[in-house]
């Protein structure tokens, strides 16, 4: 497989907090982080123009912290944190791999990222950094997902990689439905339709208005994400 037969040459990865865990119940297994970099590591040499969006609930999630009574505010900031320190776990073992990135926060933490400008993110990716980015939107009530749907339409990505715990969007829950029915391709329409929870509403709703494609696919199956990004069929693709 050479660059030339790529599909996707400029993506957003979302990576939830929760698959940092791995075999772990809280915090970062450092086993799974060094397998999902070996991953990222190859991608990364295909010459894809890589963004990533983490999210934190490997350590802190904002709506859990509002149902023991935090303001919701300030636990959604407490999540953000979150977010920066799965950040810079992945750059570390990226950059002891060798491979160049960047961690970019939308909170000023100036001492252990840089501030997320756009034009400054273009410029890493045009130097063939990977990026990571933290912190979400930088806004309370809005989630990663979110994060995810505007930096890759700012970014001019071409697709929206959601990697989870499941290898699709099914028609009802698999782990409570075994005859749960899997789509290989689906249209945003539909997915409402169906009423199918594949992300936040405004996140959903930002990526078809803008024409954003989404794959969902399961993050646990080694080379899921060198295989999509050369258009094989893995999991299930959202678009208009």
């Amino acid at each position: 497989m050479s660059e030339s037969t790529l599909k996707y040459k400029r993506v957003l990865l979302k990576l939830s907090g929760e698959a940092l865990l791995g075999q772990k119940e809280f915090g970062i297994d450092q086993a799974f982080l060094q397998k999902i970099s070996e991953e990222l590591e190859e991608v990364h040499a295909l010459g894809v123009a890589l963004s990533i969006v983490i999210g934190g609930g490997n350590i802190f999630r904002g709506v859990a912290g509002e149902k023991e009574g935090l303001n919701r505010a300030r636990a959604d900031y407490m999540g953000m944190l979150a977010t920066l320190i799965n950040a810079l776990a992945l750059q570390d073992v990226l950059e002891r791999r060798g491979v160049t990135c960047r961690t970019m926060s939308a909170l000023e933490v100036k001492e252990v990222a840089e501030p997320y400008i756009r034009e400054k993110a273009l410029s890493h990716l045009e130097k063939g950094r990977i990026l990571i980015l933290a912190c979400g939107t930088g806004n309370p009530f809005f989630t990663t997902d979110t994060a995810a749907t505007l930096r890759a339409l700012e970014l001019n990505c071409e697709i929206l990689m959601k990697a989870t715990k499941v290898d699709g969007v099914y028609d009802r829950d698999p782990k409570l439905h075994p005859e749960a029915q899997k789509f290989e391709e689906i249209t945003f329409n539909e997915v409402i339709q169906k009423n199918l929870r594949v992300m936040d509403a405004t996140a959903f709703s930002l990526a078809r208005d803008n024409h954003l494609p989404i794959l969902v696919f399961n993050l646990f199956q080694r080379g899921n994400i060198k295989k999509a990004l050369f258009g094989e069929r893995v999991g299930t693709i959202i678009k208009n």
